[in-house]
């Protein structure tokens, strides 16, 4: 049976997809690929992600926002969109889910704890689909 490969999509690709990515890659241990990107990428993965992310004793403070491409799509079994809208590109037989989440952008870490835990959650949801016990 073949890894399940998931693709994290948002805007910036520095915030939400960087913690659903780093979620995915710590608790699948190993057992998903894990891919993130945006469609507009940031210079750098917002510090207050980084630090919410630092409580939970995940780093993600050396990753690197990263452009969204057909063949990142392409290579992926699940597409998950979080507020990039149209902007995805869409292929048939690809699972595509859209998770409506607040924007971390410019928000401090008091606001972007809920929107971790938030990720969490569906990220374990989506992991017991993926890979089941």
């Amino acid at each position: 049976m073949p890894k399940p490969s998931v693709l994290f999509v948002c805007v910036h690709n520095a915030g939400r997809s960087q913690m659903a990515a780093a979620f995915l890659a710590y608790l699948s241990a190993g057992a998903v690929e894990v891919r993130s990107a945006g469609s507009a990428p940031a210079d750098q993965v917002n510090p207050a992600a980084v630090a919410a992310m630092a409580e939970v004793g995940i780093d993600i403070a050396a990753e690197q926002p990263k452009v969204l491409t057909d063949a990142a799509v392409r290579a992926s079994d699940v597409v998950i969109t979080m507020g990039c809208g149209d902007t995805c590109p869409f292929y048939p037989g690809k699972r595509y889910e859209d998770w409506v989440l607040d924007d971390p952008a410019g928000k401090g870490v008091e606001a972007v704890r809920p929107i971790r835990d938030e990720i969490r959650r569906r990220v374990e949801l989506l992991l017991g689909e993926l890979v089941p016990a």
